[in-house]
């Protein structure tokens, strides 16, 4: 056995097929077979269920790439750990959901790279589900989500904001009654993809709020410019750090029992990145204390 043999192992589970496995670590369709086989006779145990047209991994064999990952990551942490470093140089892969990318992860990033310039943030953006997944896989240190129903097994959770939902409408909209629009505006949904628009749409459904849909859309940005346009009305978060001149909306309350987006950091408890993931976790909270992105925040040395 060896470490290329477990890196192997687990691109074939992250890709899903020995071909994708080969192209991810520069190997042949052929050497990837035989390196399974390999680890199959050194360990005595069947990782591939090969009875079908693509090989899929046995429940023995997704119990032995969870544990190949924790091999590799310590094996890959070795040598920074004699050295002495503590995760804050290197590589952060961290990911983000599209409503954060705008203000809130640019300022923190921003502190984050000036208060530990050895450190590179890599970013990826993605909804909720999707990049949990890739926290859960190892494919990425962390993830800037929005709490989900149930945090896995296995993963940490800290929060880092609450926003409040609210009716976006268009300044000359004549009403500021929130039922009334809804009832009678054309509705532009966030996502039911997302996290947020599955808490919106539970919202509606419990108050027993027919809409009529125009549209569904991933971007708040895109939402906010829709409704600028009197395409409609939506439901979005009131973002925990502004950005400059936002577009001139409506943004009304739905009430004492509205619902919130918490939103926070998940990764997993095995990470070997804590303490950079514990920075970008202070750095965040900073950031929400700021509440706005301008030429004068973006300066600050820290947001802390």
């Amino acid at each position: 056995m060896s470490i290329r043999m477990l890196r192997t192992l687990i691109a074939v589970d992250d890709h899903g097929t020995f071909s994708a496995a080969a192209d991810a670590v520069f190997v042949t369709h052929a050497a990837v077979s035989q390196q399974m086989k390999a680890l199959e006779a050194e360990w005595g145990v069947t990782l591939f269920d090969r009875s079908r047209r693509t090989p899929q991994l046995t429940p023995v064999g997704r119990a032995m790439v969870a544990k190949a990952r924790k091999v590799v990551a310590e094996y890959d942490a070795l040598v920074p750990s004699v050295l002495g470093d503590d995760g804050l140089s290197g590589e952060l892969l961290l990911g983000a959901v599209p409503t954060t990318l705008t203000g809130l992860v640019p300022l923190t990033v921003s502190a984050l790279r000036k208060a530990w310039p050895d450190l590179r943030v890599r970013l990826q953006g993605g909804l909720t589900n999707a990049l949990l997944r890739e926290v859960e896989r190892g494919l990425i240190d962390a993830a800037i989500v929005s709490r989900p129903g149930h945090v896995p097994e296995g993963h940490v959770w800290h929060e880092v904001a609450v926003e409040d939902l609210v009716l976006l409408a268009a300044v000359d909209t004549e009403s500021d009654d929130v039922l009334e629009l809804l009832r009678s505006q054309p509705f532009i949904r966030f996502s039911r993809d997302a996290v947020v628009g599955a808490t919106i749409e539970a919202w509606l459904q419990d108050r027993k709020i027919t809409v009529t849909e125009v549209m569904e859309l991933e971007g708040l940005e895109a939402i906010s410019s829709m409704v600028l346009c009197n395409m409609g009305v939506a439901i979005a978060p009131r973002r925990s750090v502004h950005t400059m001149r936002p577009l001139p909306l409506k943004r009304l309350s739905l009430g004492p029992d509205a619902p919130k987006r918490h939103l926070g950091v998940i990764a997993r408890a095995d990470s070997l990145k804590t303490r950079a993931i514990d920075e970008l976790v202070l750095r965040l909270r900073g950031a929400v204390a700021v509440g706005e992105l301008t030429p004068e925040t973006a300066r600050l040395r820290d947001v802390v």
